[in-house]
């Protein structure tokens, strides 16, 4: 039996206005505060250090737009160029891994008490901590099948086991969202041919 897959016209529009446009915008807003703004940015992030960046910060400011530039460019195309539920999961499981490290990221700079107190929060807090909160939010509730109906995910017993298409093994949906964190999927080790 064929796996089961939603189409994006099955996908809820919230899920749809959120990952293919709402995010992957702000997300390259990021990338060009990162990368234009960076003292702006930097004060933003540390506001007791207003100190122009050093040619050091510069540089990881640069990789930093850059890794925000991919990650909004990715989220729009991937989640565009596909129906496939079963690719949306994997996506987003990997952007949820992501948040986690983004929220733990910032533990230097806000404490545990910045997490909670919103009314202290600047505009690079709310991007830093509420963005997340509610892009990670929308990633579990999407993972969590919260919305999709009937005719997607929710048919846990007849989407029980999936075709790896590199290895062509029955393997069940858990795995199949996150054999991309195996960085040896699809290798085999054999011994040298005398």
């Amino acid at each position: 039996m064929a796996p089961s897959t939603t189409t994006s016209s099955t996908i809820p529009f919230p899920y749809t206005l959120f990952f293919l446009y709402i995010e992957p915008f702000f997300t390259a807003l990021g990338a060009v505060y990162a990368f234009f703004l960076q003292t702006q940015y930097l004060t933003l992030t540390v506001p007791s250090n207003p100190l122009p960046p050093s040619l050091r910060e510069q540089v990881v400011l640069n990789q930093l737009a850059n890794l925000y530039l991919v990650f909004a460019v990715s989220e729009a195309c991937v989640l565009r160029a596909t129906k496939d539920v079963r690719v949306w999961e994997t996506f987003l499981i990997g952007l949820l891994v992501a948040d986690f490290g983004h929220l733990a990221s910032v533990f230097a700079v806000e404490g545990w008490e910045g997490y909670w107190k919103i009314w202290e929060w600047n505009s690079m807090s709310w991007g830093n901590l509420g963005f997340v909160y509610a892009g990670a939010t929308m990633r579990i509730a999407f993972l969590a099948g919260v919305g999709l109906g009937a005719g997607s995910k929710r048919k846990g017993s007849k989407r029980t086991m999936v075709s790896d298409p590199l290895t062509q093994d029955r393997i069940p949906p858990l795995r199949d969202a996150t054999r991309c964190l195996n960085p040896l999927h699809g290798f085999e080790m054999r011994g040298p041919q005398l």
